[in-house]
């Protein structure tokens, strides 16, 4: 006997192969990041856009948009990438000579212990879909790319895990940061770097972060040399693309010196670095930059921000929480109200912010 056999009877049986219980809402999220990772087990080492291709191929005939499919997987692919399911390695060379270029690879299956006593996993067994016991898999708690367990009250759920053959990664692996150090130290490091440049010509179209103002409405912040002394985060525009970053010495609004962002082995954006050395400089002038909490319902607590942070910072509220928007502040992240602990003393650290109170004056802007 023939039967029709529709796209939600394809989606609802991957869904059981995917483990994903309780969820019957298409191709949303979790079930798009599911896949991934089964695809990724299968194919990596590959390109992004291979993965990507893949699973356009294999869904654009469920989603109800299609259109929408490529650009969904991309940015999953990112949060893959993240949270550490994926690495991607520029310039690699693989057993085929021509094969070269950027690359991503299935990591090995880890763990993570949080001070909450929370688990989170990371990594990809290829081509097993349950790899670890069913009274383990039912208790993993999906949202997005992230993959959590919370224990049971008297479990040692990292050691279980380390006997199931998952590598204990630390936190600090996970979640690469630069070292911790004092606003002071920061920006007396990158004050000596600049000392060692020579001194410049004016350069037309400078435009620097006036310390003097605001800290709560970044936008406001920006404006061109004027009397300005002193040392300050400033962007210079170049022939072609866009501004570059940089740190800038001036005296009476005459342009002294100019040092180009990154520093030498700062592995991340030079716009990351740009925003640190501003969060030192404000620290530094007893102004230091804002984040506004709120507790919602359900065990959540949003963190709020008026100023760029830098993407290594943002990675750990991407991990875990999710963004939202919120009048009057730049970006939220609403995450649970056992990790904002952790992250709110990492966030006063590393960036040097403070909380404000909801009824504070620097919420005006």
């Amino acid at each position: 006997m023939i039967s029709v056999v529709t796209p939600k009877n394809i989606l609802c049986y991957c869904r059981s192969l995917l483990e994903l219980r309780g969820e019957d809402h298409g191709i949303n999220d979790n079930f798009l990041a599911a896949m991934l990772r089964r695809t990724a087990g299968s194919l990596c080492p590959c390109s992004r856009a291979v993965l990507r291709a893949v699973l356009v191929e294999s869904l654009g005939h469920l989603d109800d948009e299609p259109s929408t499919l490529p650009t969904r997987i991309e940015a999953l692919i990112d949060d893959l990438i993240v949270v550490g399911d994926l690495l991607e390695l520029t310039e690699v060379t693989t057993g085929e000579d021509e094969a070269k270029g950027t690359w991503v690879f299935a990591a090995p299956p880890s763990f993570v212990e949080r001070k909450s006593g929370n688990i989170f996993l990371t990594g990809i067994v290829p081509d097993q879909d349950r790899w670890l016991p069913e009274n383990i898999r039912s208790r993993i708690f999906l949202s997005r790319g992230i993959r959590s367990i919370r224990p049971d009250d008297g479990e040692d759920l990292a050691v279980r895990l380390a006997g199931e053959g998952l590598r204990r990664l630390p936190e600090k692996t996970w979640l690469r940061a630069p070292k911790t150090l004092p606003s002071e130290k920061a920006l007396s490091k990158a004050s000596q770097q600049l000392a060692k440049k020579q001194q410049c010509a004016p350069v037309h179209g400078l435009d620097i972060i006036d310390p003097k103002t605001k800290p709560t409405y970044y936008k406001g912040r920006w404006t061109s040399l004027k009397n300005h002394s002193g040392l300050f985060v400033a962007r210079r525009p170049q022939e072609f693309g866009a501004p570059l970053w940089c740190l800038v010495e001036a005296e009476s609004g005459m342009l002294k010196r100019v040092l180009d962002l990154p520093f030498r082995g700062y592995r991340w954006r030079a716009c990351d670095a740009a925003w640190h050395l501003q969060m030192a400089i404000d620290c530094e002038r007893g102004v230091p930059q804002r984040y506004k909490v709120d507790h919602c319902e359900d065990g959540m607590c949003r963190l709020s921000f008026y100023s760029p942070i830098p993407l290594w910072a943002e990675r750990r509220l991407m991990i875990f929480g999710s963004k939202c928007r919120v009048e009057k502040t730049l970006f939220s992240y609403e995450i649970p109200v056992d990790e904002a602990v952790q992250e709110e003393e990492f966030l006063q650290e590393n960036l040097w912010i403070v909380p404000i109170d909801t009824n504070s004056d620097m919420m005006s802007a």
